[in-house]
């Protein structure tokens, strides 16, 4: 019998009779030395991506999220008990370590979407341009255009770390590559600074009325558990 894996918690003895997981079937803990592990039983090879099944998963991992910090489990991971067992052997400390890293804390993200043009300008070839020439212009165009947002994405991370920095325990960005999309930023946040950091955020929006921020959250800190390393999700179409 394969389990779905939800997340480990700490310090939560017992689990509401009505937290159902993937399925419908009842979310329970699984006790593993000194770990808990939020589990449902499931049959089949892979879980269905659908709008039902992911709702499932988060809200189990959201329910959790009231009362603790959880480390998360990717939608879609299938384990054995053996498999956890095992894992809990080999990575006890390092999941120790983990716990301590987000205990009390939640993850914010902030997407920064570069409202500029974000393309140095060049004159255009006529239409009586050879096509080769048409060619390297436009690799040209491309060329300036991307050195332009990554110089400006690296601007800007080094603003919000400025910005945010000292209320984030930790914090992972990832520079886009696409037109107008610049960065993807996730913080740790102590749970009693999350208003806090959204207050910066927004006045945040008045220093730079070139770009726009969606910030999202409090979430389960999924971009600092790193469970996916160990545990592939085993998802399918249904």
């Amino acid at each position: 019998m394969k389990l779905c894996a939800y997340c480990f918690i700490e310090n939560i003895p017992t689990l509401p009779e009505s937290l159902a997981g993937i399925g419908g079937s009842q979310v329970r803990l699984l006790t593993v030395d000194e770990f808990s592990i939020l589990v449902s039983d499931f049959s089949a090879e892979t879980v269905s991506i659908n709008r039902q099944n992911v709702l499932a998963h988060a809200s189990v991992v959201q329910r959790i999220l009231t009362r603790t910090t959880p480390l998360p489990f990717r939608f879609g991971t299938l384990v054995t008990e053996e498999q956890l067992r095992n894992y809990v052997a080999a990575r006890g400390q390092a999941l120790k370590t983990k716990f301590r890293n987000i205990r009390g804390c939640l993850e914010m993200n902030t997407k920064v979407i570069w409202q500029g043009d974000g393309v140095l300008k060049e004159r255009l070839p006529s239409e009586k341009s050879k096509p080769g020439t048409a060619f390297l212009a436009q690799k040209r165009r491309e060329i300036f255009g991307s050195e332009t947002r990554v110089a400006e994405a690296r601007s800007v991370a080094s603003w919000l770390d400025q910005l945010v920095g000292d209320i984030s325990r930790e914090r992972k960005l990832e520079e886009s590559r696409t037109d107008k999309m610049l960065l993807s930023a996730a913080h740790l946040v102590a749970r009693e600074a999350v208003d806090e950091y959204r207050t910066r955020l927004k006045a945040a929006r008045a220093e730079r009325p070139n770009l726009h921020f969606l910030v999202s959250g409090p979430w389960a800190p999924y971009s600092f558990a790193n469970m996916e390393l160990e545990f592939k999700p085993r998802i399918g179409v249904s």
